[in-house]
């Protein structure tokens, strides 16, 4: 069977001088910020339901609305469509 780790204050304390040496006081700021954004967002999508819709729209080209239609173009109409 393995021994249980345990760290102390001379271990914790000699961690915490490396971090510091390595990213620099400037940089520990936004890696926790960044390591915290990332837990909640983790957390969050454990909690909710897949609320993802991976079925593809069925986009019909010729019925598009006017207001999706660029401006000055007109849609054909049906009998201009049968002569083309």
């Amino acid at each position: 069977m393995l021994p249980v780790m345990r760290l102390g204050f001379g271990e914790i304390l000699i961690i915490l001088v490396v971090v510091l040496l390595i990213f620099g006081a400037n940089k520990i700021p936004q890696l926790g910020d960044a390591l915290g954004k990332g837990i909640r967002n983790f957390r969050k999508a454990s909690r909710e339901d897949d609320a993802i819709d991976v079925t593809p729209e069925r986009a019909e080209p010729d019925r598009l609305d006017a207001s999706q239609r660029p401006s000055g173009v007109q849609a054909p109409s049906p009998s201009e469509s049968k002569k083309a």
